[in-house]
């Protein structure tokens, strides 16, 4: 079975009734669609969307010779395919690897300090703000 969490990339057998292939899974690679996975197929030379709960159960681990022989064989074609594939989907592998900018910082405000003379001031700016033009004070709307 296929485990992506151990290396960048992964190299791995799948296995079909057709015949057996060798499959690399890359990290790197962006995001499929929901439910699918990019995997380099070394016998189309092409990195193709499968659909992953479909093939997860067909994959399976090469052994340590098997690895060497994969990597020896397929290496070259699979990093021309790779580069080639991370190009058309470069706009995907930034926003994959870009880091969150964090937020700009708001500068401070600085309240001046109020003299002790000013301070009629700012109740005179109060009371003017309170005053909307309605007389809400009065006994008007008391009136038959």
């Amino acid at each position: 079975m296929y485990n992506t969490s151990k290396e960048p990339v992964w190299f791995g057998e799948l296995r079909t009734a057709r015949g057996n292939t060798i499959l690399i899974h890359d990290k790197e690679f962006p995001e499929a669609s929901a439910g699918r996975v990019y995997l380099y197929n070394t016998a189309r030379d092409a990195v193709i969307e499968y659909a992953e709960d479909i093939v997860k159960v067909n994959l399976h681990d090469l052994t340590d010779e098997e690895l060497k022989a994969a990597k020896a064989e397929y290496d070259a074609n699979w990093q021309l395919a790779r580069a080639e594939f991370m190009q058309r989907h470069s706009g995907w592998v930034e926003a994959i690897h870009a880091k969150p900018a964090p937020a700009p910082k708001k500068p401070k405000v600085v309240d001046p300090e109020v003299s002790s003379d000013d301070d009629d001031d700012d109740v005179e700016l109060e009371v003017d703000s309170l005053d909307d033009g309605f007389d809400d004070w009065s006994d008007d709307d008391d009136r038959p």
